[in-house]
């Protein structure tokens, strides 16, 4: 009887173990949403189309971690696609700026 009582307790704790729970990762994704937005807004796509394309692409598989709930991995590419985005729009104002147009 004994045994039993461990293994069950046993099967218990392993199962608790796998439960770990990451939250959702809204501040990332808002972050990120709001980088791609403002990068859209001045063009980025055109002016910047490297750093636009990888901030797009990782803000892509992003979002598709997100929906899968793999947190962990999608805060990753969150913030990979926020910082992207800002290079893009960064540059993209910059470039715009010195072709002397008005933003």
């Amino acid at each position: 009887m004994k045994k039993t009582g461990l293994v069950l307790s046993a099967i218990f704790l392993m199962a608790c173990a796998s439960c770990v729970h990451t939250d959702p990762p809204i501040l990332e994704y808002t972050l990120a949403d709001t980088a791609i937005k403002a990068a859209k807004a001045v063009q980025a796509v055109r002016y910047s189309p490297g750093n636009w394309h990888e901030a797009e692409e990782a803000y892509r598989q992003a979002r598709i971690l997100y929906n899968e709930r793999e947190y962990e991995q999608a805060i990753e590419l969150f913030n990979k696609a926020r910082i992207a985005a800002e290079k893009a729009e960064n540059s993209a104002r910059l470039i715009r700026m010195r072709n002397g147009e008005v933003l």
